[in-house]
């Protein structure tokens, strides 16, 4: 319905309208992967900050270093404790540990001889962000180890190896 005056109506048309109209507009440069997904900021931030444990821990992953990446052919793992990490951004840059505690409430992970000093002179932990630490060194267990089996069966599911495209040019 056409507008009479320069204040929006709350009756008429909503916010919701328009921020659908706006997502529309620009699916139309790029289009969703999953539907299921939301593309709205605040729906994702409301899902990450009411996200249950299960959920956090998977968020809760980091890139794996160089060397394990081509040992195992993954990319990341969900950060557990007694991991070894590497601190690659922030102030605590450089600085490694073995990991002490795995805050999901927080979203954060403690590491061993990542600390601070308190005015009263108590020594606290810093809490670090998982995506600002890369992992040098994995506990495994048998859990582990089957998921990253599984991780490295999906990653080699799309890819072509070599053998592959020599015998593409027999045909």
């Amino acid at each position: 319905p056409p507008r009479t005056s320069g204040v929006r109506s709350h009756f008429g048309s909503s916010w919701r309208s328009d921020v659908l109209q706006r997502c529309s507009a620009a699916s139309t440069v790029m289009t969703k992967l999953n539907r299921n997904v939301s593309s709205m900021p605040r729906k994702q931030r409301k899902a990450l900050h009411t996200a249950p444990s299960h959920k956090r821990r998977k968020i809760m992953s980091a890139q794996l270093s160089r060397e394990l990446r081509t040992k195992y052919n993954v990319r990341s793992m969900p950060v557990r404790k007694e991991d070894e990490v590497m601190v690659k951004v922030g102030t605590m840059k450089d600085r490694e540990g073995k990991v002490i505690q795995c805050y999901r409430k927080k979203y954060r992970i403690h590491i061993e001889r990542v600390t601070r000093e308190k005015t009263n002179g108590q020594t606290v932990p810093v809490g670090i962000h998982p995506s600002n630490v890369v992992i040098t060194k994995l506990k495994l267990d048998k859990d582990r180890k089957a998921l990253l089996e599984r991780k490295a069966a999906g990653a080699a599911k799309g890819k072509y190896t070599n053998r592959d495209v020599s015998m593409g040019s027999v045909d």
